[in-house]
């Protein structure tokens, strides 16, 4: 949908190959630990299990501001990739591999989250750095509140629903810049159908309102005194709305980031 070029079956194909080579690195018998330690060293350290052409963070477009370079297609060719790329593969490979693996979210990033069996334990795995993290250290670093980790909107386990509905947060961002505010809302609506908590479809249905607000509106009246009379119920439901996705998203624990 937002590259119509891509070659899905090929794309397919490439994560297969990936999944059988580092399968084949796995010793007889490997628990599910020494399953993950590999598949993260077959991912980030030069082999013949990936061309040695080992993935690494996009240091040109770290954020993502190309939106194709979130895309798992481009992170497979170029092997540069981003706080949403490069936890997909991860997990992508990882559910491929059989291991109970999945997406989590802090604001503004992905990571991914591994269940380890031996100590029914989630552990976080940082995929831009090919590491482990604390919940703490997220916490810290990304300005997490407590009304947010009460409420589970970051850093837990999410269901591959769930998870399809982070995927689709790119789409979200693509509508977004193509200027497509009504399909953004739409798409918006539909991932907050499958989770009522999805704080970024939130912020991204609020500021698709405001674009809409903004464009029909700000950049055409000095103040909403000069805007036509026949034109003001549709001013005012756009500003609430453009409060109300905010206000909600603010409701569950999110906070606006700090400049740090």
């Amino acid at each position: 949908m937002i590259d119509p070029k891509i070659d899905m079956t090929a794309t397919l194909g490439q994560l297969d190959t990936l999944t059988a080579r580092i399968k084949a690195r796995f010793p007889a018998g490997a628990n599910d630990a020494v399953k993950m330690e590999l598949l993260l060293a077959s991912i980030y350290q030069p082999g013949s299990w990936n061309d040695y052409r080992p993935f690494s963070y996009d240091l040109d477009d770290p954020f993502g501001k190309n939106i194709r370079n979130k895309l798992i297609a481009t992170y497979l060719r170029t092997r540069k990739g981003n706080c949403v790329s490069m936890p997909m593969l991860v997990v992508i490979l990882g559910q491929k591999l059989g291991l109970n693996i999945t997406l989590a979210t802090a604001p503004t990033h992905v990571l991914a989250k591994f269940h380890n069996p031996f100590d029914n334990k989630w552990v976080n795995v940082e995929a831009t750095s090919g590491g482990f993290k604390l919940d703490s250290s997220y916490q810290r670093e990304y300005g997490i509140t407590p009304l947010a980790m009460k409420n589970g909107i970051y850093l837990r386990p999410l269901s591959r629903r769930d998870a399809v509905g982070v995927m689709a947060g790119t789409l979200l961002e693509f509508y977004g810049q193509q200027g497509q505010q009504n399909r953004r809302i739409a798409v918006a609506d539909l991932l907050l159908q499958a989770n009522p908590k999805d704080t970024f479809a939130m912020l991204q249905k609020g500021n698709a309102y405001f674009r809409m607000l903004e464009q029909r509106y700000i950049t055409k009246y000095r103040s909403p005194a000069a805007i036509p009379a026949a034109q003001r119920q549709d001013y005012e439901t756009l500003r609430h709305n453009n409060d109300l996705w905010f206000s909600k998203a603010e409701a569950l624990g999110w906070a606006m980031p700090s400049q740090a």
